[in-house]
């Protein structure tokens, strides 16, 4: 690779772990090392660039899983360890969210984690991204199949749960 492609790349990859980078898409390979609930994990980037964080906070795209004091929330950070915890990951970036998160897709070994997650009915497809026919049908499918959350008649979603809980603390 040309040194002009390598510098740009570090760039990049510098302008990202230091949140500098907005709304850059890019492809990092890592581990995950920490699952802080069923769609927010700690991220070590390999290698990291002279100067940089040593790990990223993911918030998983397109989907929201349930609060981990919420019901099935803990079933849902459980299922998400399983999948990458300690694991060797490719990570798709989106976006850099008002909390300084990275917003990502997750991929292990051909696995679109963030979908699977949807699939196995440990969170919700979000409703902004109905473009994603794949992701919606999983969700309807896992629903379908009284899959993870769907167990319940009614499982509130983590939106809901987390405005009902704001109100209260007025």
């Amino acid at each position: 690779m040309p040194f002009r492609m390598l510098a740009l790349r570090a760039i990049l990859a510098l302008a990202l772990l230091s949140g500098a980078g907005g709304s850059a898409a890019e492809t990092l390979t890592g581990v995950v090392f920490v699952v802080i609930d069923g769609d927010t994990v700690l991220f070590r980037p390999d290698p990291v660039p002279a100067g940089a964080r040593a790990f990223l906070k993911l918030r998983l795209a397109d989907i929201d899983a349930p609060e981990k004091d919420q019901p099935h929330g803990e079933a849902a950070a459980r299922a998400l360890k399983v999948l990458v915890l300690d694991q060797r990951v490719q990570v798709d970036t989106v976006a850099t969210d008002a909390y300084g998160r990275t917003i990502a897709r997750i991929n292990r070994g051909g696995v679109q984690v963030n979908m699977e997650l949807v699939r196995q009915g440990h969170a919700w497809a979000l409703s902004r991204y109905r473009r994603n026919a794949d992701l919606l049908a999983a969700q309807h499918a896992a629903r379908r199949t009284q899959r993870g959350l769907w167990q319940d008649a009614r499982p509130t979603p983590p939106w809901v749960w987390r405005r009902e809980r704001s109100a209260g603390d007025r």
